[in-house]
């Protein structure tokens, strides 16, 4: 797409690159794309991570804006005001969704929420957010889906014949204690349905704010029914406030880290996604200040970009970080076959290729170093449903 450059100064001309072009060429296998012009640094939606607010997949129709000479695009640019963050009920019926993936732990999860105000710009739940009519840019973290009864669908679904309990992952799609959570509450009406069935989760967060639900989570590991995972990107603040905007500091996240362990509670760090020239250097040191935290295991996965979110990423390193915007994209190619992603199962979380390959034994190598490459089953013997409370026309009867 060509925007039209100003009359009188031919420097703001920019040159996006055509998505379908580009994906036809990552499918070909060819390692680079066309090199697009370079581009003009603008102004950014304070506490948002996403930069572009694209048009999903699925649209046949996308506004572009366009500049008709009266510089109001530049005019509208000067000053981004904040964008609010709306909450939109969810109305689905069911909240368990399965999948048979090779490369997840689990096959099965509950997300009490879809879209996530922490904004990280890298998040591989992005593109979801086009299955509901929303961008997978801006409207992903803005646009903020609950799920009011998440709960008590989830008990319906537990107390089906012939239910068989395996460990059910909380939050692997978006975060289930991002700041919403604090008022809305719903991951924790989840834990207490589960407790009560005595049903194994696994959680992965960003969020200091689990511990607002320590005293379930307590209870639970007494029990081998819960782990708890945080995922620590970097330990340079300055980068988190960059690439996860408003989601908890590392330091904070190495503190719940500390707590959750004090408590008995079993807790893992994801040091996830590594990203090629901007965070993997840091990968002993996360797994260095994550055993002193008093994490047990560790896990990484490599950056992955699939749909939307090549073009949501590419542009914020262009916005953040244009002197080594160039440098990161090649590497990552070096680590997918040459394209920006490969969804191929057995290598699109670890990629392909030697950096990919050094990436794995430096991993491997800090694990069994710092003691982190052991991990505790959960245990699914306990499940049972619990008697339900009687209606109102269970106890008319019992007066009979």
């Amino acid at each position: 797409m060509m925007h039209a450059p100003d009359a009188a100064d031919h420097s703001d001309l920019v040159r996006e690159i055509d998505g379908d072009a580009v994906a036809a060429l990552e499918r070909a296998g060819m390692p680079d794309a066309p090199a697009a012009a370079p581009r003009t640094r603008r102004p950014v939606r304070k506490g948002r991570g996403a930069t572009v607010n694209p048009p999903n997949r699925f649209e046949s129709i996308a506004a572009a804006p366009f500049d008709d000479g009266w510089s109001t695009l530049a005019a509208d640019l000067a000053d981004l005001p904040p964008l609010p963050t709306t909450l939109i009920r969810d109305t689905s019926r069911s909240v368990i969704s399965t999948n048979a993936s090779p490369d997840l732990g689990f096959d099965r999860s509950v997300n009490p929420y879809r879209g996530c105000e922490h904004g990280c710009v890298y998040c591989f739940a992005r593109p979801s957010h086009a299955y509901l009519g929303y961008s997978p840019g801006l409207d992903f973290e803005t646009k903020l889906l609950f799920k009011p009864d998440v709960a008590e669908l989830l008990e319906r679904e537990l107390r089906k014949p012939g239910y068989v309990a395996r460990p059910l992952a909380l939050g692997s799609n978006t975060d289930p204690y991002q700041p919403i959570e604090r008022t809305l509450k719903l991951t924790r009406a989840v834990l207490e349905v589960l407790e009560r069935f005595g049903h194994p989760v696994s959680i992965v967060t960003k969020s200091a704010g689990v511990l607002r639900d320590v005293d379930v989570l307590r209870r639970l590991a007494a029990r081998r029914l819960v782990r708890v995972w945080l995922s620590v990107t970097t330990l340079d603040p300055r980068l988190a406030r960059t690439m996860e905007p408003r989601a908890a500091a590392p330091a904070r996240r190495l503190a719940a880290v500390a707590e959750l362990a004090q408590a008995g509670v079993p807790v893992g760090v994801l040091a996830a996604p590594m990203i090629p020239g901007l965070n993997d250097a840091e990968l002993e040191r996360i797994l260095d200040a994550s055993a002193k935290a008093g994490a047990q295991s560790a896990g990484y996965v490599l950056l992955r970009l699939p749909h939307e979110i090549k073009q949501i990423f590419e542009d914020w390193l262009h916005q953040h970080f244009p002197d080594r915007a160039r440098h990161v994209l090649e590497l990552v190619r070096s680590t997918r076959a040459g394209a920006l992603n490969d969804a191929q199962f057995g290598q699109r979380m670890t990629g392909t290729g030697a950096y990919a390959e050094l990436l794995a034994r430096r991993f491997a190598r800090a694990a069994r170093q710092y003691g982190l490459d052991g991990r505790r089953d959960l245990d699914c013997s306990a499940f049972a449903a619990p008697p339900k409370a009687p209606g109102v026309a269970d106890a008319q009867l019992s007066l009979f």
